[in-house]
């Protein structure tokens, strides 16, 4: 076998575990473009050193412990992602002003299809999607960097406290402590607004609350849009740390201070195991539509409760494949 043959073999043997890596990573870090950099790095370094790797454990253990110092030294600096109803309490629409904050201060949103590789099994496939929902990916951040390793390794990926041990270089009864206080973090934990209870895939009630989601959106029509919405849901806009609660601040602000998303155009998104829409508004120069907002839907017993709107089109309407203008459709 010639030197460029074994390249070639290791290089699509390596990318088979890029999507589950990239899973991992964006776990650990909060944050979809550094969890891509992190799998980068993780690859270059296997692919550096796998002239020492002796198959002492498989590739895929291997390329997790590679993984996960590579987050652990992102993680150094200490930086906590978070949601704007884990910064500041909720403004009333009276109060409501626009505040950014810097990019490394949010959570970010991440495509499905990047994140959470095909499984047949149904329960895993459920556990996957939960495990990189907004509230669930907020906690995790809540937690000390090598805790978020063993809780997301031991309770999302299944692995056993024996294999963690060894990828942590540490000892099981250590490993089965951090995971004891990793649950206790995040059972202490008051999160906002009901626990999204999306079916996978979505059930058909879900799907028509969607429809008449995207109806009442699109119309612009906030007597319909009441209806959907949680009497306790929440909207946030990162960037700004300013976030909502109540249909009557939300449907307010849409039109007051929101007032130039009216004829907007929603395209379907899935991102963080949740239904969402990419949200395109008026170009007023161009004609068409233009980005301005990643939206991503909570929904529990059949009202939305959960309306996250990320605001950096440039950054988020590329990661999910995305146009960044649309032309308007022929009547």
């Amino acid at each position: 076998m010639t030197d460029s043959t074994t390249t070639a073999d290791l290089d699509v043997r390596l990318e088979k575990h890029r999507v589950e890596l990239t899973g991992y990573c964006y776990r650990m870090l909060g944050s979809s473009f550094e969890a891509e950099d992190a799998v980068q790095d993780t690859m270059v370094r296997a692919w550096r050193s796998y002239d020492k790797f002796e198959g002492r454990s498989s590739l895929r253990s291997w390329l997790y412990r590679i993984a996960t110092n590579v987050c652990l030294d992102m993680l150094t600096a200490g930086n906590k992602r978070a949601r704007p109803m884990d910064l500041t309490d909720s403004t009333p629409l009276a109060q409501a002003a626009l505040s950014p904050r810097p990019d490394h201060t949010w959570l970010e949103p991440m495509p499905d299809a990047r994140v959470l590789p095909t499984v047949e099994d149904p329960a895993e496939a459920a556990v996957a999607k939960e495990s990189v929902r907004l509230a669930f990916m907020a906690a995790l951040q809540q937690l000390p960097p090598k805790q978020r390793a063993v809780l997301i390794l031991r309770e999302v990926l299944a692995w056993k406290a024996s294999e963690v041990a060894e990828l942590l270089g540490t000892t099981v009864a250590s490993v089965n402590s951090a995971l004891q206080r990793a649950r206790a973090t995040l059972a202490e934990r008051d999160g906002h607004g009901a626990e999204a209870t999306v079916s996978d895939p979505l059930d058909e009630e879900q799907k028509k609350l969607l429809d008449r989601y995207m109806a009442a959106f699109e119309g612009y029509d906030m007597a319909a849009l009441t209806a959907l919405l949680h009497e306790d849901a929440i909207m946030t806009m990162p960037p700004f740390d300013l976030w909502l609660t109540g249909h009557d601040d939300i449907t307010g602000f849409m039109t007051t201070l929101g007032a130039s998303c009216a004829n907007s155009h929603l395209v379907p998104v899935q991102a963080n195991g949740l239904p969402g829409f990419a949200h395109y508004k008026p170009d007023e120069e161009k004609g068409g539509y233009t980005p301005w907002a990643v939206q991503i839907l909570e929904i529990s017993d059949g009202r939305i409760t959960g309306f996250h709107c990320f605001l950096d089109t440039q950054r988020w309407f590329p990661l999910f494949d995305l146009p960044l203008h649309l032309e308007a459709e022929a009547d």
